[in-house]
């Protein structure tokens, strides 16, 4: 199988020690290409740097995360903006709203997200999202600023939900939450809504590590290299074959992320 990883946060200072026998190791897993995720103006800065070293392979997003909303000002966002077009950059994002932790004002997660939704169509880029706890307010925000290009990455919510992105035109992304048995197993009907060229994965390294994972690593870090065990977790709820699921939506990656 080849995988495209499309949110991994490669940037995080616990890959700092070990980030090349990472890779080595994701790339004997099948993970093709990684999309690393910026949730800042300094993890952006150091996705695309990685992305630069790594042509082909990895690649950035750039954007400023919910929890860092009230950074994103009209002083800050000159650089977001130089960040996001750089040709390394495939999305502009991880941007949304967070109301469940509210580590910034949510009328500055609203506006930090407006901002950014306004960016990613100067660029023509799609958007890579993040959203908990804030639907009404998230799709409202989407429906305003016309976006219709997307994912909604790591995706833990109901049909509801689902329902209402796939109206947008957004793709929807899948990480180990659904290898969770405590709280995962909505999503093992959930993805079966899911059209397949609209089903992206993701590990959301170093978070999120499959609970299926035997033995479990002893340091409890997800990466890319365990991106194969969210696809047999999608595949067997689904009734698809994990090679059907790998080759879907490594073509829905590449296709909407413009990956060469």
């Amino acid at each position: 199988m080849e995988l495209i990883d499309i949110g991994a946060n490669l940037a995080h200072d616990s890959f700092d020690d070990d980030r090349d026998a990472i890779l080595n190791r994701a790339k004997s897993a099948g993970v093709a290409q990684i999309v690393i995720t910026g949730s800042s103006e300094e993890s952006t800065g150091k996705a695309i740097e990685l992305a630069r070293t790594h042509r082909g392979i990895l690649f950035a997003t750039a954007g400023v995360h919910p929890h860092h909303a009230a950074d994103l000002t009209t002083d800050t966002l000159p650089a977001l903006q130089a960040l996001a077009r750089d040709p390394h950059v495939v999305a502009v994002g991880e941007c949304g709203l967070d109301y469940f932790r509210d580590f910034s004002p949510r009328d500055l997660q609203r506006r930090a997200f407006g901002w950014q939704l306004d960016l990613a169509k100067a660029t023509g880029k799609p958007v890579f999202l993040h959203q908990r706890d804030a639907h009404d307010d998230f799709i409202a925000i989407l429906r305003e600023h016309g976006i219709t290009t997307g994912v909604a990455h790591c995706f833990t919510a109901g049909e509801k939900e689902r329902d209402a992105y796939l109206e947008c035109g957004l793709h929807i992304g899948i990480t180990g939450w659904i290898n969770d048995e405590r709280r995962g197993l909505h999503l093992r009907e959930v993805v079966k809504g899911i059209p397949a060229d609209r089903l992206l994965i993701e590990t959301d390294a170093p978070y999120l590590l499959p609970r299926d994972i035997k033995p479990a690593p002893k340091s409890r870090r997800n990466e890319p290299a365990y991106l194969p065990y969210v696809v047999r977790a999608i595949a067997l709820a689904r009734g698809e074959s994990p090679e059907t699921v790998a080759a879907a939506s490594t073509a829905a990656a590449r296709k909407l992320f413009s990956l060469v």
